[in-house]
């Protein structure tokens, strides 16, 4: 469990843009010997299924900005928190063109397709544009270690019996990572609310 969190946090590299009023980028970065532009961390390809049995790939990501997180619905912790949060955002300027929401679970062996209906009926949840995604674990866990930089794993040590990030992630229209916010703190999801904000204002 330790190695996962040394990892996660030695990986994520704070880069500052050069644009002028702009968010960062966070990951790894490459440079391309032909044009010399910066390639910035990217999510890679995935493929799960949502609430609706609908399968959700990276594509879902293009050309939209979305806020990610992982939890399980049985989180006896911080995910009703998170889950709270998430909503107070969609309310405020999630429902706007163009952003949308995405949260993968942890436990996929409960987390089935009539377990997040069922819990999204229990949380009165508007999923018109927030998708609840289960598949293969490993495939889950190395997605958020390695793509969203976020940790998600098994622990028996951990409340639930899953460990998670309470991190909140802003992945912009190119899949590039532009933020992380806490999901359990009210400061934390402020900013992420203005920093909406600020994204869209670049691809205007």
């Amino acid at each position: 469990m330790r190695n996962v969190v040394i990892f996660v946090f030695s990986i994520v590299l704070i880069l500052t843009s050069c644009k002028e009023n702009s968010l960062k980028h966070y990951g790894h970065h490459d440079i391309d010997p032909d044009t010399m532009d910066t390639i910035f961390h990217q999510i890679p390809e995935f493929s799960f299924v949502n609430q609706n049995n609908k399968i959700i790939s990276e594509k879902y990501l293009d050309n939209k900005i979305t806020i990610v997180d992982f939890f399980f619905t049985t989180c006896p912790s911080i995910c009703p928190i998170m889950t709270k949060n998430m909503q107070s955002i969609q309310e405020n300027i999630g429902k706007q063109k163009g952003i949308q929401f995405l949260s993968y679970t942890v436990n996929p062996e409960v987390d089935t397709v009539e377990k997040f209906q069922n819990y999204i009926l229990k949380n009165k949840i508007d999923d018109h544009n927030w998708n609840f995604l289960t598949g293969n674990k490993q495939d889950i866990y190395e997605l958020g270690v390695y793509s969203f930089l976020l940790n998600a794993q098994e622990d028996v040590l951990a409340p639930g019996g899953f460990l998670h990030s309470e991190f909140f992630v802003l992945i912009d229209k190119k899949r590039n990572h532009r933020g992380f916010y806490d999901g359990t703190s009210e400061e934390d999801v402020e900013k992420l609310t203005k920093d909406l904000k600020t994204l869209q204002n670049e691809y205007k």
